[in-house]
């Protein structure tokens, strides 16, 4: 299950910088389409991290801060499309985006659960 979790949020990622590169370059078509696959992996990482989530004996608080966590990088990835769309300013939405998505790599990382690379 980990690594479903983990291959999806993976190719999230991908799809998030794919739906930019549209935008950026003026194909609104392809840019709404990556953008309602990319709700479907939205889907995809909350049903395999409940399962994770569900399938430990005991959740500490750093498994429910790692929940809170991932829904702020989903909320910010969400967020930085819908203003790109809109043309409208993605500053903050970046800051909070590498933030939430640093602190829930480092906690996905470190916890028991995940794979050891700290």
């Amino acid at each position: 299950m980990i690594h479903a979790h983990m291959t999806t949020w993976f190719l999230a990622l991908i799809l998030f910088f794919v739906a930019l590169g549209l935008h950026k370059r003026g194909k609104e078509k392809g840019f709404k389409i990556i953008q309602m696959i990319l709700r479907v992996f939205y889907i995809l990482i909350l049903g395999t991290g409940i399962g994770l989530l569900f399938s430990l004996a005991n959740i500490s608080f750093l498994y429910i801060l790692k929940v809170v966590v991932g829904l702020w990088v989903i909320a910010a990835i969400e967020m930085i499309l819908i203003r790109t769309s809109k043309k409208g300013n993605t500053q903050g939405m970046w800051i909070q985006f590498i933030i939430a998505l640093l602190l829930v790599l480092y906690l996905g990382f470190t916890l028991p659960l995940g794979t050891k690379i700290f």
